[in-house]
């Protein structure tokens, strides 16, 4: 009996044994099993830091064997992550602009993420692909950061005071200017000091005609002389001779235009949509933003879903060097969806590159609500004259859209003058 005894305890003591080792043996292949990663982005602010910890939290549910390692991205102009290029340094993931992807991609050390995008693009906004695909028709980045827009603010006590119909096409713009002009408001103010708003202001009209807009000029598809484009500029000339904006206006720069707008003193108002949050601050319930009053009735349904304005690629890019190209791609893609998430949903912010289905926590001012319910309806965006890549074509179109508001210039001088930049630029 005390032998069985013996016996027994012996085989539950080598049980024991082999359950405690091939525990930790488990829960060693359990560890190694943890893949890091490193990454680096802006961690600097509020702004910055509540996307990064939202996404790190998101994965670590959604991916537990994936590890971050954050290097946080230097306000340097980019200069450390070229540096880690240079030095075949790269982090396996990395935030990028336009302008270092366009870098990386002719020095390979950005990866293709063409394979790897399928599911990303499915969820994209239809009107942020341009955030997506590069001009080489090939993808390097996921974005998260949506487009930015050209806005057409109004006051509407002022056209309520004055019984002016808010425009939504040109031939009421024509009426509601004189009506304005006439009880001495200005109808538009606008910082025409700056060039870019000059080109913004021209592009609203042009894209009525051309989607595309600024940047078929620029890519040298258009010329300014076209049917279309002359239109817009011809267009623009009629408004200011009939008092679209003040005089002086290429003296005014944004504060004494904002002014102006802000004590009444204008009816509308163009900027980006940046100033919503300046505009109702300043004005209340009186201000909201309006389609483009800038194309012809019997297109508004078509055209009113193209907007001017627009971005570029950039967003969470992968180093061809990592060993986990396939893991360290989709994590990209993962930390991308959950930023504009993040964005959306808790910083009041709709700009975003792809669509959200999660509830919004913090609620958008009015404007910025009626901006959100527009942006999945906007088929297409153009983008800003600094977003440009032909500078002789940008530097003729900001003169000769500046001169549009100066007076005593014609359609067919806008078109000669920014057509010469064309054709120059066409042979270098």
């Amino acid at each position: 009996m005390k032998r069985s005894f013996k016996a027994i305890l012996a085989l539950v003591m080598t049980f024991v044994f082999i359950v405690t080792v091939s525990g930790f043996s488990f829960a060693k292949a359990k560890k190694d099993n943890v893949v890091k990663l490193k990454i680096y982005v802006d961690y600097a602010d509020e702004d910055t830091k509540t996307p990064y910890d939202y996404a790190v939290a998101a994965l670590k549910k959604a991916m537990p064997n994936v590890e971050l390692d954050l290097d946080v991205m230097a306000r340097d102009d980019g200069q450390k992550l070229k540096t880690y290029a240079q030095t075949g340094n790269l982090p396996d993931i990395f935030v990028v602009s336009q302008e270092q992807i366009n870098i990386f991609k002719k020095s390979g050390n950005i990866l293709t993420l063409d394979q790897y995008a399928g599911d990303f693009k499915k969820k994209m906004i239809p009107s942020n692909m341009n955030e997506l695909v590069t001009d080489d028709g090939h993808i390097y980045s996921f974005p998260f950061a949506g487009n930015e827009y050209i806005t057409w603010y109004y006051n509407k006590d002022l056209f309520k005071k004055y019984n002016v119909k808010v425009p939504t096409n040109y031939n009421e713009l024509m009426t509601a200017v004189k009506k304005f002009k006439a009880n001495n408001i200005i109808p538009l103010s606008i910082f025409a000091k700056e060039k870019w708003p000059c080109v913004a202001l021209y592009d609203t009209f042009a894209t009525r005609f051309e989607p595309k807009g600024i940047m078929k000029l620029d890519s040298l598809q258009g010329k300014a002389s076209d049917k279309g484009y002359l239109t817009a500029a011809d267009r623009i000339v009629k408004l200011v001779d009939a008092g679209l904006v003040s005089k002086g206006c290429t003296n005014l720069n944004y504060d004494q235009a904002a002014s102006l707008f802000y004590q009444g003193k204008a009816a509308m108002f163009i900027n980006g949509e940046w100033e919503i949050a300046a505009s109702e601050k300043a004005l209340g319930s009186k201000v909201d933003w309006m389609y483009y009053p800038t194309g012809d009735a019997a297109t508004n349904a078509k055209t009113k879903t193209i907007w001017s304005g627009g971005g570029g690629p950039g967003g969470f890019a992968v180093s061809p060097a990592t060993p986990n190209k396939e893991l360290a791609a989709k994590v990209a893609a993962f930390m991308a969806l959950k930023y504009a998430e993040c964005k959306y949903t808790t910083r009041g912010n709709p700009l975003v590159a792809t669509k959200v289905t999660a509830p919004i926590i913090v609620q958008y001012p009015p404007m910025m609500k009626k901006l959100a319910a527009t942006i999945p309806t906007m088929t297409s965006t153009t983008g800003f004259s600094w977003q440009m890549g032909t500078p002789m074509v940008k530097a003729a179109l900001e003169d000769a859209s500046q001169s549009l508001l100066a007076g005593s210039y014609t359609a067919q001088q806008f078109a000669k003058d920014v057509d010469k930049a064309i054709e120059q630029a066409k042979v270098k």
